[in-house]
């Protein structure tokens, strides 16, 4: 049974999306719970993924090739995992705040959060503050995630968490903020929770800002 597994963590490190779908789908069929096929086969394989990627071992096409891979798990495991009742250990909310285009740092960041067994709700990009408002009123994520890739949008981080204040919804999220130009001393500045410079660190952080570790 483990050996199923291991083939499954190894080849969702490969990028071999096809072969991972099938893995997953065999396991399904010896009787493997989705849970197990969960944590000791994709999210084994993504906490390997993260583990190169922080150490530069990899870089970010790969990890883009393996997310693919478990994406295609996924889809065959989780209406199993809704069947079975196994709950996310957490729920994200996550976007590109408003003037900002770039979605591949925010897209990694979903994926590898996604295989450390998030459940992800993706806003996607030019994210404005009333958009994310209304996602944590709907969802009750326990994270909001914000990402901006230009200085002329990071200050846009600094609006969103004014918002969600006059919202009265600031203390019910903990916001891990990311991209290129963002920084820890920054995110200390606007008040966010916690900082991450790249995606395999975010899930850490993430972790860490909940409690999970």
């Amino acid at each position: 049974m483990a050996e199923i597994l291991d083939q499954i963590a190894r080849e969702l490190f490969a990028g071999n999306a096809k072969a991972v779908a099938e893995l997953v789908e065999k396991a399904l069929n010896e009787g493997l719970s989705p849970q197990e096929i969960l944590n000791d086969g994709l999210i084994k394989g993504m906490n390997e993924v993260g583990a190169k990627f922080k150490a530069n071992e990899i870089y970010v096409p790969e990890v883009l090739i393996a997310a693919r891979a478990m994406k295609a798990g996924m889809e065959i495991l989780r209406p199993k995992l809704v069947e079975t009742g196994v709950e996310p250990v957490a729920r994200m909310v996550i976007g590109t705040v408003k003037g900002d285009l770039h979605d591949i740092g925010k897209n990694l960041v979903a994926m590898m959060m996604e295989g450390a067994g998030f459940e992800i709700i993706d806003l996607g990009i030019d994210v404005p503050a009333e958009k994310f408002i209304q996602a944590v009123r709907e969802h009750k994520p326990q994270l909001v995630g914000m990402s901006a890739l230009l200085t002329t949008t990071m200050i846009q981080i600094r609006e969103n968490i004014k918002a969600f204040k006059e919202a009265g919804i600031r203390d019910s999220v903990k916001i891990m903020v990311g991209g290129a130009p963002v920084t820890q001393k920054f995110a200390d500045e606007v008040g966010a929770d916690g900082y991450a410079p790249d995606a395999a660190s975010a899930v850490d952080k993430a972790k860490e800002l909940l409690g999970l570790n």
